[in-house]
């Protein structure tokens, strides 16, 4: 159970035996280049998840069905409050958090590399709190820019730019990176101290076993602090860095890409306008390479994450027809960028915390109390099966029916329809797969001798079918229907 104690100085951090894993496109020591992303690359957040939980699904489900990695939540000593923004706000590197503490963090990463999952910490380099002073779940006392033993005033930035000093305008690159974001504390992350404080919290994290960070507020800190801290860390994780692209500001995702990778904002919007009406059948003409966006090699994508399920700018849970899992269906099988999968849970108010105290809860194909498992429905998990078969596979045979009508192949191994239209979408359509009866993984999966939902047989290369509105359906040479 996670203490509340007396005030405490923050403690100095511990250190212990890493368990190395194959890295998700590892940038390289002077952080330049990476190497080459590989199969089971498929991210799942798991959201507002505790330690415990995230463990055992790394074993029941995350690592069976050919997930690569997990991404927690920020594991460090935070301000107190029932919120799931309070995860956010830090108050020290102490591993004692809502999600568990330090043996039970360490026991997840261990439990997870054993199903052969890697974990991806959400890390905070940007800020520490933005309450005046308090105690956090650790029992450390702090107030706004004093953190016993950490922090002290100097090791922040006072901009003076606006009042508050809060960010007001974005289109102000100094402001947006020495002023407070909505006031939280704001690091001087040019400084060496501070950046040898970031430095210590991101080994300590690697010497547990983490296997990448996931940077939080990214577009805050300029590209070369994060490289000067990364260049501090005893090996190179994963990076991928939230910097959200606006239109005319002077900070760019694609200017951190010699970081690692970087989330692209900009393939949500285009994923949740696409099918909500713009129509799907371009989506390919998006994702060119000359539309500006992070290049695929180093976007991170996904069809909605944990900010934009709560301000309108994605696809949810709550959307009518479908439409939210047949974008991840899209995600899953185009390829374009590494894929997180947000699982999460139900809320009515936008500040509402994870159930059960975070003890993730999920049953067959689904979640129960409260909770949504996303990464577990049919459509989901059995499209991660076909990336994984897919992959390093090219393009073909792509179709378009009507605007919210699209099909292609993946080179020989892989079909897949997307019916987002009002009406069925019936054609003859040519896929490039050997002949054979296959398993319709959007709606089933391949089980002993056959499939738990339809299956469809290949003749010719062809494929002859009625695809549903507001659905798909999706083939591939690992799940056939005679064995």
């Amino acid at each position: 159970m996670v203490y509340r104690a007396a005030c405490l100085a923050a403690p100095i951090l511990l250190a212990s035996t890493a368990i190395a894993l194959p890295a998700l496109h590892l940038p390289t020591a002077n952080l330049t280049s990476r190497a080459p992303g590989q199969s089971n690359n498929v991210i799942i957040q798991l959201f507002e998840w505790n330690w415990v939980s995230v463990a055992n699904e790394c074993k029941n489900f995350i690592g069976p069905a050919g997930y690569g990695y997990v991404q927690v939540s920020p594991p460090q000593e935070h301000i107190q409050g029932g919120q799931w923004w309070t995860d956010y706000q830090p108050v020290s590197y102490t591993l004692n958090s809502k999600r568990g503490n330090r043996q039970q963090f360490s026991d997840m990463i261990q439990a997870c590399h054993g199903a052969g999952v890697g974990v991806i910490v959400d890390t905070i380099w940007n800020h520490m709190a933005g309450i005046d002073s308090g105690t956090g779940v650790g029992g450390t006392c702090f107030t706004h820019y004093n953190y016993p033993g950490l922090y002290q005033n100097d090791n922040f930035h006072h901009c003076g730019l606006e009042p508050g000093d809060d960010i007001v305008n974005y289109k102000n690159r100094q402001e947006v990176q020495t002023c407070e974001l909505v006031n939280l504390a704001d690091l001087a992350t040019e400084t060496d101290y501070v950046r040898g404080k970031l430095a210590a919290y991101g080994n300590d994290l690697l010497s547990l076993g983490a296997d990448g960070f996931r940077l939080d507020a990214a577009k805050h800190i300029p590209q070369t602090d994060i490289a000067a801290i990364l260049g501090k860390l005893t090996r190179p994780p994963y990076i991928s860095q939230e910097v959200i692209f606006g239109a005319g500001e002077p900070i760019t995702p694609n200017e951190y890409t010699p970081n690692g990778d970087v989330q692209e904002f900009r393939y949500t919007s285009a994923l949740k306008s696409a099918f909500e009406g713009q129509g799907i059948s371009s989506l390919p003409n998006s994702l060119s390479p000359s539309n500006g966006w992070v290049p695929s090699d180093h976007a991170n994508v996904f069809v909605v994450n944990h900010d934009t399920e709560r301000n309108g700018q994605a696809l949810t849970y709550k959307d009518p027809n479908n439409a939210y899992t047949l974008a991840h269906v899209f995600m899953l099988a185009y390829p374009f960028g590494t894929p997180t999968v947000l699982s999460s849970y139900q809320f009515g108010g936008n500040d509402d915390g994870s159930p059960n105290n975070g003890n993730g809860q999920c049953s067959g194909t689904g979640g129960t109390n409260g909770w949504l498992c996303q990464h577990r429905w049919p459509a989901i998990a059995g499209l991660v099966g076909l990336r994984n078969k897919a992959f390093g596979t090219p393009v073909a045979n792509q179709v378009t029916g009507s605007s919210q009508q699209i099909a292609f192949s993946r080179g020989a191994v892989a079909f897949v329809a997307i019916n987002n239209d009002g009406n069925p979408w019936s054609k003859t359509f040519a896929t490039s797969l050997p002949d054979g009866s296959y398993c319709d993984v959007a709606n089933g999966a391949a089980s002993g001798s056959g499939c738990t939902g339809p299956s469809y047989t290949i003749s010719g290369g062809n494929l002859n079918v009625n695809i549903p509105a507001h659905s798909a359906i999706a083939l591939h040479t690992g799940a056939m229907g005679d064995k």
